[in-house]
């Protein structure tokens, strides 16, 4: 299962780095499971401002478990966030100064299952409490996120228990086969044939799919091409669309820029602007 090696989703700004998140890459042993920790490195003070905080979400084929602790009131939150096949934009008016913190772990689609409680067949699109899918995780973790501040020291405890709960018997070789097909593939397959050659159906195929990931596997694989297309625009020097079209499948270059935009909500040249704005900021700092 080192799907790791060949895939690498990203998010809509993946050189993001601040007092409020920042991304640890998991231990060896966790690596074809976890895309990466994230979170404060240790607490930090959100000041007053009637400024709004934005932010874009888009389908990076992750699920990711939120710890947010906030040291001012007192709270602390668990979440689970679902696959997301869509995009969209949240906003946040931070209206009194407050010390805060977050831990999360960022599963990758085909994975959270082999660690929670229950399927994965109702996520899509979803925010949970962490109760649900993953109660034991969460008694674990929180009586310790007030007193335990130190990301590294954070993920340590978080691994040791993953290691700990790690189901292997939850993995379904199935899913696994065609997971491994369409990465290979670069989302650029037939599912109907993929069907036939592994000698399923298309119903069993779906139903196994949205049990284990939580979408079927078309909207699987459409969500695969459009990560590829997006790591590409961004890290390979010598990226072509036109090549991309061919390569990923598409029928011109006009339907590329569409399923770009309808997984991303912005072009790709928006996009990149969006995402290599972080990069400027830091420029601009050291200046």
């Amino acid at each position: 299962m080192d799907f790791y090696k060949i895939y690498k989703p990203i998010t809509a700004a993946p050189f993001a780095h601040g007092p409020d998140y920042m991304e640890f890459e998991p231990c060896d042993a966790l690596k074809p499971f976890i895309r990466c920790f994230w979170g404060s490195s240790k607490p930090y003070i959100q000041p007053e401002t009637d400024i709004p905080t934005q932010g874009l979400v888009t389908p990076d084929t992750c699920m990711d478990i939120i710890f947010d602790v906030n040291f001012t009131e007192n709270t602390l939150k668990g979440s689970f966030c679902g696959i997301d096949d869509s995009s969209f934009f949240t906003s946040r008016i931070n209206d009194r100064r407050m010390e805060l913190s977050t831990f999360a772990i960022r599963f990758y689609a085909w994975s959270a299952v082999l660690f929670s409680e229950e399927s994965m067949k109702d996520v899509k699109n979803g925010f949970f409490n962490v109760d649900y899918h993953f109660s034991r995780l969460r008694k674990e973790l929180y009586p310790l996120l007030f007193d335990i501040i130190n990301i590294e020291d954070r993920i340590a405890i978080a691994e040791r228990f993953l290691l700990q709960n790690f189901r292997p018997e939850k993995s379904n070789p199935v899913v696994m086969e065609v997971v491994y097909e369409i990465l290979q593939r670069k989302g650029n397959i037939r599912i109907e044939q993929l069907s036939r050659d592994i000698h399923i159906s298309g119903r069993h195929l779906e139903r196994i799919f949205r049990e284990n990931i939580g979408v079927s596997p078309k909207k699987f694989s459409s969500l695969i091409r459009y990560q590829y297309l997006w790591h590409d625009m961004l890290f390979r020097n010598d990226f072509n669309v036109l090549d991309a079209v061919y390569e990923l499948g598409y029928t011109d270059q006009a339907h590329l820029v569409n399923d770009f935009k309808q997984f991303h909500t912005m072009s790709p040249q928006e996009a990149k602007g969006f995402a290599m704005k972080d990069i400027l900021q830091k420029t601009d700092v050291k200046k």
